[in-house]
């Protein structure tokens, strides 16, 4: 009998918390009403630009940062599509997009090797796999993954939208401001942090605003090319760093120059916020 009446009382409870539980969510939650019945048309057009960007432009987590408002408050200044070394989408990389997602940009980062091999990130040390990877890009190819990025900011910030890249990423986002019009895009500005091999397509015009970031004792990138930017274009804002080494903004490795880091930034940051706020 006396188990009986346990059982009775151990339902009785149950009950209880079950009639609590719906009260609490019928009285304190919001009343969203009925889900939305939500149709998308499934068109050719549709289909080929979720694919591509499924399987092409991010992977996805990785390759995002985006703003988180509860955070950083404010409205978003605008979006940004960071390109990155040829080291893949590494900590290095994240780091410097989150940075620009709290100065309040919308920041995505393509990853670029994708096409050739899924989930790159390299640590500094791979530089034959990196530069082997490198060697396998084709630069008209990398710039549909670079608009893929671009209509991504856009969409998600409602903004303009610039660019900015490192190393073989700043000669992308130099190819970004002069053939963005092949991919269907018009950044409102782009930046290159020490663009190797810029000199090849220096007599290209840029169709938005551009700075330059070189390191002066950069050794992969001579002075040269330096000058073929500045014949070509004596409009485009060139900085050359004094005892900067190539790669002078990553922070983990022995190139990194905190004073030309900080002052590239600073001007860069100043740079986008004129032209895309």
């Amino acid at each position: 009998m006396k188990a009986v009446k346990v059982i009775g009382f151990i339902l009785l409870g149950l009950l209880v918390v079950v009639a609590a539980a719906g009260t609490y969510i019928k009285v304190a939650l919001p009343d969203t009403g009925a889900a939305p019945q939500i149709k998308i048309e499934r068109t050719a057009e549709r289909i080929k630009r979720g694919d591509y960007l499924a399987n092409h432009v991010s992977v996805c987590m990785d390759c995002h940062s985006t703003r988180d408002e509860s955070l950083y408050g404010g409205p978003v200044v605008g979006g940004l599509v960071l390109i990155q070394e040829i080291f893949g989408i590494n900590a290095h990389i994240r780091s410097v997009a989150d940075g620009y997602a709290k100065d309040g940009f919308l920041v995505v980062a393509p990853a670029i090797f994708d096409r050739i091999e899924r989930g790159v990130e390299l640590k500094y040390e791979d530089g034959a796999k990196a530069f082997a990877l490198m060697g396998k890009l084709v630069p008209d190819t990398v710039l549909l993954d670079v608009a893929a990025a671009f209509e991504e900011a856009k969409a998600e910030s409602g903004k303009n939208v610039g660019v900015i890249g490192y190393c073989y990423g700043g000669f992308s986002s130099w190819l970004a401001a002069t053939r963005g019009e092949t991919v269907k895009i018009k950044p409102a500005c782009a930046i290159g942090d020490y663009p190797g091999g810029i000199g090849r397509v220096a007599t290209e015009t840029p169709a938005c605003p551009v700075p330059v970031h070189f390191g002066g004792a950069d050794t992969h990138i001579g002075s040269d090319q330096i000058e073929a930017v500045h014949s070509a274009h004596p409009e485009v804002e060139i900085y050359v760093y004094d005892g900067a080494e190539h790669a002078f903004n990553r922070d983990v490795w022995t190139s990194f120059n905190p004073e030309a880091a900080k002052l590239a930034r600073e001007r860069s940051l100043a740079f986008l916020k004129a032209h895309i706020a």
